[in-house]
């Protein structure tokens, strides 16, 4: 299990990414208030007022995409940048098991979203490192975790050391909405190969199935992880399986604004 004691530099700024489908971007009031919450405990600044705006017009004339803010600190108050791009084939709501490694980070990554992610690289198909403080597992580098224990669904607290996923709060409104038991409750590395069911969240990719960990076999995904799946896509407007193939269609990767 490695080690990690590294923590970010802050005035590489915070970040979003959000996901557009049919030309809106998604759970957008979500994203800019996490945003917001972090500019003000990380900078005391404000979100620029235009952010929300920018980000509907970028938005429009894109079937399936993404778009990243990020804010930064700067001489003149906070700078920011838009930019706009496609999402891979396949990476909304992938099929395929996430492999993770144990990273420990003690006290975890905490709960703004960096843009200093030294260490947390990891290729497109490939969620990486399972963030863990001592036993307990935490998130994944870029998604957070769920698992399903006898039809209830668990899933690390809120307490300071992981970021508060958007589609993580989407998970848990639909469950509640669908009468899914759920708990919000510490997760030890032990507790996983014995669920019936792992998988992650992501504001982009939706639910993934988590299916191995430093080599274990994890169960992935089942039938009340897929219930919730199909739940997320028709809230997220993708309904529709051939709308994760209009990738094509969105634009290239560009800076819109500054």
């Amino acid at each position: 299990m490695a080690m990690n004691d590294w923590r970010p530099d802050p005035d590489m700024g915070v970040f979003e990414t959000v996901l557009v489908v049919a030309g809106k971007p998604v759970e957008l009031d979500r994203h800019l208030a996490r945003l917001q919450r972090s500019l003000a405990e990380v900078y005391d600044e404000g979100l620029p007022a235009s952010a929300g705006e920018e980000l509907r017009d970028a938005a429009e004339g894109i079937s399936l995409g993404r778009l990243r803010l990020t804010v930064a600190p700067g001489k003149d108050g906070p700078r920011h940048h838009l930019l706009a791009g496609g999402v891979v084939p396949g990476a909304v709501f992938p099929e395929q098991g996430a492999h993770l490694h144990s990273h420990q980070v003690t006290g975890g990554h905490g709960s703004h979203k960096w843009v200093d992610r030294r260490g947390m690289e990891h290729p497109e198909d490939d969620p990486g490192q399972l963030i863990c403080d001592g036993e307990e597992v935490l998130e994944a580098g870029w998604a957070n975790l769920f698992a399903v224990r006898e039809e209830t669904l668990w899933t690390p607290p809120l307490d300071g050391r992981i970021l508060a996923g958007t589609a993580r709060a989407a998970i848990l409104e639909i469950a509640e909405e669908e009468g899914v038991d759920n708990r919000e409750n510490p997760i030890r590395v032990h507790d996983l190969p014995n669920a019936e069911e792992t998988f992650l969240t992501n504001s982009i990719r939706g639910i993934e199935p988590a299916t191995a960990l430093d080599g274990t076999p994890l169960p992935g995904c089942g039938p009340l992880s897929r219930r919730l799946a199909d739940a997320l896509r028709r809230r997220w407007g993708l309904q529709d399986p051939a709308a994760h193939k209009a990738a094509a269609t969105a634009p290239k990767q560009s800076q819109l604004s500054h």
